[in-house]
């Protein structure tokens, strides 16, 4: 199977410039819908699926390669190379955005600008590091994702949507995460929330984005500063938009900041 089947990857707009958008935990393409058009006419725009997610074929899941954020790195890397893309402005949400360091960091000649949105190297407080949660925190939410993921689904997802005043916004990533398949969203889940990146912050030398939502569940505002001052050269855009998904729940502040980062 080709590597753009694998992972779904549609390709629209005919710029030279390449931008490719990875999605975050529980998520598709289809989460772009807001933000990815707004950049047709300038970028080749690249979306695709995480295998097991979306439109990705599942039968290309390899509990070993994906045991590591370095795997799925390393498709981002794969469809580059598939696609001959280069300077590619690369947007990753969320647990994407450390996808996307790695990516960086292992070819950095590829990349031209990363945009990180709600980023975290490491989710697990260490000494003076504030990630956001105690190690038991973190346990327990996997044992309650292990136990039963459709209920977790269902209370986590307005929690990590934030915005209580739009439900349907809720109601749209709780209808996200249980069309993932629920073995692999549990190992995926793992992955993401036991990984520690710190360390690969310094490396990139990429120009990045750190965008930043107000009262992030997930990430929350110290995490966002911590990441922006390991990156150098990096901006950080506080954000009026609350939550943890503003590709959905304010796309048109998240278009703004973009274009202004990409313009400089």
């Amino acid at each position: 199977m080709s590597v753009l089947a694998r992972n779904n990857v549609k390709v629209t707009g005919t710029s030279a410039q390449p931008m490719l958008f990875a999605h975050g935990f529980g998520c598709d393409q289809n989460m772009w819908r807001f933000v990815a058009p707004a950049f047709e006419s300038d970028y080749r725009t690249v979306l695709f699926d995480h295998v097991g997610a979306g439109g990705a074929d599942i039968s290309a899941y390899d509990r070993t390669k994906y045991g590591t954020l370095a795997g799925y790195a390393e498709d981002v890397l794969e469809i580059c190379r598939e696609l001959c893309l280069e300077r590619v402005v690369f947007v990753g949400h969320s647990v994407s955005a450390m996808i996307g360091v790695l990516a960086a960091v292992k070819e950095p000649e590829r990349f031209d600008k990363l945009v990180l949105i709600g980023p975290s190297p490491c989710y697990i407080n260490d000494g003076e590091y504030v990630g956001g949660f105690s190690r038991r925190d973190i346990e327990h939410l996997l044992e309650s994702l292990d136990d039963n993921y459709l209920g977790w689904s269902s209370t986590m997802a307005p929690v990590i949507m934030g915005n209580p005043d739009r439900p349907e916004l809720g109601e749209e990533l709780t209808s996200s995460f249980c069309r993932t398949h629920p073995d692999i969203a549990k190992h995926f889940a793992h992955v993401t929330f036991l990984s520690d990146n710190r360390a690969d912050l310094p490396k990139v030398k990429t120009p990045s984005l750190v965008l930043q939502c107000s009262n992030d569940p997930i990430a929350a505002t110290v995490v966002g500063e911590y990441v922006h001052r390991q990156l150098a050269g990096s901006k950080l855009v506080l954000m009026k938009a609350t939550g943890h998904c503003p590709n959905l729940s304010a796309p048109r502040e998240t278009i703004a900041a973009m274009k202004a980062f990409l313009s400089v």
